[in-house]
């Protein structure tokens, strides 16, 4: 694994609203898993082509997020966003941790395990899967709108975080230098964006619409503040 010191980082927030609309296409509700992985880590190729087994398991919405600390040892990952790492510093810093790693996979916003380890991250999902869900979601896209529903039972006790990911399915990379080098490593679920729609209070039902456009996969993420437990999640492939 690959280790960084790391210090305390601010995520912003804002809020949205909007209004239901008819829609054909439903979300599949499921497992996020989140690897943090880099192009230039020479313990991250297992983890990757794990991931890309994880993306067919349809109770799973595998998500790799490509962080950018690595980039100063030979190679530039093009995947990469400073904002993944902040994402990352901010799961470590929930459980009171100074590092964070690659390979590392974050399981349903709670389990902190090592990508490389297919045992270690099996467990965590069957514990998410077994969890009782307060929060149902529903997901439908019609065209370039996005409806989303969600409803709390019993109402949350706290406001959540709406999130909207866009990833690619796949794609490969010629590694030229750096610890990869001479490689070409296949990726899957590469994350793009990853953006709040704005806070829920948990207590009455949301009714929630937003504009997307392209063809890449769309994933509804409700997660606690932390960022914490993630409540409920749905994709549309």
């Amino acid at each position: 694994m690959n280790y960084l010191a790391i210090s305390a980082a601010a995520l912003g927030l804002w809020a949205a609203s909007g209004t239901l609309v008819t829609a054909q296409d439903l979300a599949k509700s499921g497992t996020v898993v989140e690897l943090f992985t880099s192009q230039g880590c020479s313990a991250c190729p297992p983890a990757d082509a794990y991931l890309r087994q994880l993306a067919r398991d349809p109770d799973v919405i595998a998500l790799a997020l490509h962080v950018d600390y690595w980039d100063y040892i030979g190679w530039t990952d093009d995947f990469a966003q400073r904002s993944f790492t902040a994402r990352q510093k901010a799961y470590a810093h929930r459980v009171g941790s100074s590092t964070i790693y690659t390979p590392q996979m974050i399981v349903g916003g709670r389990d902190r395990v090592v990508g490389s380890d297919p045992a270690q991250v099996e467990r965590a999902i069957r514990r998410d899967q077994r969890v009782k869900r307060a929060v149902q979601l529903h997901v439908t896209r019609q065209g370039d709108l996005l409806d989303i529903v969600a409803e709390a039972d019993p109402p949350l006790k706290a406001p959540v975080e709406m999130q909207l990911v866009r990833y690619h399915p796949l794609a490969s990379v010629d590694i030229e230098y750096g610890e990869n080098a001479g490689q070409v490593l296949d990726y899957a679920n590469i994350v793009t964006d990853w953006a709040s729609l704005g806070q829920w209070d948990g207590a009455s039902a949301l009714h929630l619409t937003a504009a997307v456009s392209g063809d890449d996969p769309v994933v509804v993420i409700v997660q606690a503040k932390g960022p914490g437990e993630i409540l409920a999640a749905a994709q549309l492939k």
